[in-house]
């Protein structure tokens, strides 16, 4: 080793050449949400705060721990009150690992960079110093047991979004395990708090939290765990012990804190400190050849041509060959075959273009032992700057692959058909129902049975038995689309999950083929076998919430299947598939009808049956689809209640009615009535948004009525119902109840509520005054309205007579055909001209 060259590493990748650009930026006034805004749609982890060419400060997603998200004020403050100041930044021409050693000094996970003029270029982060500082041998030796600081701070799912934020701050952590009462456990970050502020959605972790947590065994290396984030874009992984409970949550944090960069940089240092020495004197030489002898990790020295010119110990030990053998010769000595030329040209132009290559490369020992490197290949640059060295550090991940592997198969796959076990296929399916919940489409699950197969096992023999079940799964991958997956869940059982649907009736030809595929005859021990099997599907969300439904159901509708005569596919339920189908069609148009504001209101007029006058209107939903047609209210309303998009839908409402009064103030003051669900009474953000209509058209409150239905007051929840009513009322807004007597109310509790009017339901009034039943009902709810000092309102009125009725027993206010359709809001200015001209 006396005759080696002076070389060093090569020299350390600065700041600017790893960091990418598109700085993100906002003047000091932006208020905190639409900070969080644009950090959501640009996808980013911060914000500079910049007044011109002048950069202020910096907010984080961090820094929405130290936000009060009970208070709406704090979410509305300048962002400039909140930013830190001044920003952290380095020179683009720093060497990274120095930024590193700023990173973990300061306890800060981005740096800003800054060019010669120093004007900012990019945001330096943790992920791009582990990508890029060049640690994978560190990685590979450490375990995810070793990198640990903390256990996870864990959280039930019925806490608030508030309560989370106010214990990760309390804690000081990004992220908290969630867990549901059923056991399952997902994960939520800053950056899912950060999306929170943004677009509020729901109040619980529940409602925000990604399930499940994605988990790695302790015993998991570094290094995997690091490209497993990095592949699956994630930031955070759960650590599980040998029992497969959570020991703690890891983070870049965690890796980069873990990292030893006073190993790393040392010996960068001491070899670039050899190139010097060995120029200066031989006893610095002797330092360097020292360092290279100790090194645990193969070392190759190359001329620019590839010619090997010197190795280490380590190198002879890891492939058989001695210095001797080698030096003269290429690095093609070492070549397995396995890669191509390709492989081979992408290296060396990459190696030309910037110096340096690493990655996971099959190399040969000299027994022929075909094995696993990581190798990394830095070019080494004279005084002048021409490459006159190349030097290849790599190790040996023969044994971590062995064992990685045996893992993964022992604990995921079945040992018989080599398809994925039920443990790994309920993690699939958790998964693509937390990604169907996210994103809103529907996810499948077909259950496979084999028919009769207890008779090839009594027969047969259990081997012929076992050759059945592994050509069945064969023909079941080949039969799938790419994208789904199929698994053995035990004994004949097979799964294959759709994690999203096109159509139902692409699901039916699959699960036609995958019957058909199963079908043909198969040659087991010199004897053609027929195999039929009986198909079960679920779907969620229509027929299961969670995995453990979707399976009960799927192997109900599978059992279903073998009623009906074996050899078929059932849907669960499957009378509803049609349904199904319509629903899907109509979920997807509503919610593009509320993106566009699609949805109209007609007006029909309220006519006081005494003077004959308009007493004022009622906003009916009407909603006319290009595809669709007209779509009915009564699906309309249920719908979206289910859908969650009730509160969007309501508040679409009340601002076209609110902007419709403001246009029609001019003609007449006409109070308007509303309808309201359930659900919006029990949002917490529905006063917030009648105040903001009212203020923003200058409304004045007695021109609004809202309507209520006897649902309302179910008695679990009556105090809360009647603290909202009274808050409704105490702003001079009319209240009603609609469709009275077509319910279920309590009259004592009734005389508590701050109404003004009962609405009798149309069905009461469309046999009057020939049904003597219906006579009764009316007088009734006349006589029980006026005891209670409240007005009377009959809808569905179409006759002179059912007005003449209602007028002679005191009912004050109609509506209905006899008085006037719903009038499309265009139509409304004309009729109060010709009707309402002095009001």
């Amino acid at each position: 080793m006396s005759a080696v060259a002076p070389f060093s590493l090569s020299a350390e990748p600065t700041v600017g050449s790893i960091i990418s650009g598109g700085l993100l930026s906002c003047p000091p006034a932006t208020t905190v949400r639409d900070a969080c805004r644009l950090m959501q749609q640009a996808r980013v982890s911060c914000i500079l705060v910049q007044q011109g060419d002048k950069v202020l400060g910096i907010w984080t997603e961090g820094d929405v721990r130290r936000l009060d998200l009970a208070s709406p004020a704090s979410l509305t403050a300048p962002i400039s009150t909140l930013m830190h100041a001044p920003v952290k930044s380095v020179p683009a021409a720093l060497p990274l690992g120095q930024a590193a050693n700023l990173l973990k000094r300061h306890q800060v996970r981005r740096l800003l960079v800054l060019n010669e003029a120093e004007q900012p270029v990019g945001m330096l982060t943790q992920s791009d110093i582990i990508r890029f500082q060049g640690v994978e041998h560190y990685l590979l030796m450490r375990d995810l047991a070793s990198t640990l600081r903390r256990p996870a701070v864990k959280v039930p799912a019925g806490e608030s979004v508030a309560t989370a934020q106010a214990l990760m701050a309390e804690k000081c952590v990004d992220a908290l395990v969630v867990e549901r009462s059923d056991g399952a456990q997902g994960i939520v970050t800053e950056r899912d708090l950060v999306a929170w502020v943004a677009e509020p959605s729901g109040h619980c972790l529940d409602d925000i939290a990604t399930y499940p947590l994605f988990s790695m065994p302790s015993g998991a290396s570094l290094m995997l765990a690091v490209q497993t984030l990095q592949q699956q874009h994630y930031r955070h992984l759960g650590v599980l012990d040998t029992s497969g409970d959570l020991l703690g949550l890891l983070s870049y944090s965690d890796v980069l804190a873990n990292i030893e960069y006073e190993y790393v940089n040392q010996l960068r240092r001491l070899l670039d400190e050899r190139d010097t020495a060995l120029r200066l004197s031989v006893e610095h030489l002797r330092l360097a050849t020292q360092v290279i002898n100790a090194s645990l990790d193969g070392i190759m020295i190359t001329a620019p041509d590839g010619t090997i010119e010197s190795v280490n110990p380590s190198f002879s030990e890891m492939t058989g060959y001695q210095q001797d053998e080698v030096v003269g010769k290429t690095p093609a000595l070492l070549s397995s075959g396995r890669h191509g030329d390709d492989f081979y040209q992408l290296m060396w132009r990459q190696l030309q273009e910037q110096g340096f290559w690493q990655g996971e490369i099959w190399n040969k020992r000299k027994n022929g032992e075909v094995y696993p490197e990581w190798l990394t290949i830095t070019a080494i640059h004279d005084d002048s700057g021409a490459i006159c060295k190349y030097a290849g550090i790599f190790t040996d991940i023969t044994d971590r692959k062995q064992k990685e592997a045996r893992i993964q198969s022992l604990a995921y796959f079945d040992e018989l058909t080599g398809l994925p076990n039920r443990r790994l296929f309920t993690d699939r399916l958790r998964l693509a129902i937390a990604n169907a919940r996210r994103h809103r489409h529907q996810v499948a699950l077909l259950f496979v049975d084999l028919d009769l197969f207890k008779r090839i096992n009594d027969s047969l023999g259990h081997l012929a038995g076992d050759r059945v079940l592994i050509e069945v799964a064969r023909r079941l991958e080949k039969t799938v689309r790419e994208g789904d997956s199929v698994a053995r869940l035990g004994g004949d059982e097979f799964t294959v999950l759709v994690p999203e649907i096109d159509s139902l009736g692409g699901l039916e030809c699959l699960a036609q083929r995958l019957i058909d595929a199963i079908y043909e005859p198969m040659h087991i021990n010199g004897r053609a076998l027929f195999v039929s099997a009986s198909i079960g599907i679920s779907l969620f969300p229509g027929d299961g919430s969670n995995e453990e439904q979707l399976l009960r159901f799927a192997d109900t509708a599978m059992y279903r299947s073998k009623e009906l005569g074996r050899n078929k596919f059932r849907f669960y339920n499957s009378e509803m598939s049609e349904r199904t189908r319509q629903e899907m069609r109509l979920e997807e148009r509503l919610h593009h009808a509320l993106a566009k504001g699609a949805l109209n209101l007609h007006y029909q007029p309220k006519i006081n049956l005494a003077s004959g006058c308009l007493e004022g209107l009622e906003a009916l939903l009407r909603w006319h689809d290009d595809e669709l047609g007209q779509v009915s209210p009564a699906e309309v309303i249920p719908l979206a209640e289910r859908l969650g998009l009730i509160e969007t839908l309501g508040t679409q409402v009340l601002e076209m009615v609110c902007a419709q009064l403001q246009k029609w103030q001019h003609l007449a003051r006409v109070p308007v009535a509303v309808n309201l669900s359930v659900l919006q009474l029990q949002s917490e953000h529905f006063l917030r948004v009648l105040d903001h209509c009212l203020s923003r058209y200058q409304i004045a409150p007695e021109l609004i009525e809202l309507e209520i239905t006897e649902s309302f007051f179910i008695p679990e929840r009556a105090e809360a119902m009647l603290a909202m009513l009274e808050a409704i009322r105490s702003r001079g807004i009319r209240l009603s109840i609609d469709d009275f007597g077509t319910g279920y109310s309590s009259l004592a509790y009734l005389r508590k509520l701050p109404i003004n009017a009962l609405k009798l339901d149309r069905s009461f009034v469309q046999n009057l005054p020939g049904s003597q039943g219906e006579v009764e009902i009316s007088l009734a709810v006349l006589g029980m309205a006026r005891g209670l000092g409240l007005e009377v309102i009959a809808e569905g009125v179409e006759t002179a007579a059912q007005a003449e009725f209602l007028a002679k027993h005191h009912c004050q206010q109609a509506q209905g055909f006899y008085f006037s359709r719903p009038l499309p809001a265009d139509a409304v200015p004309r009729w109060l001209e010709i009707n309402a001209p002095n009001q």
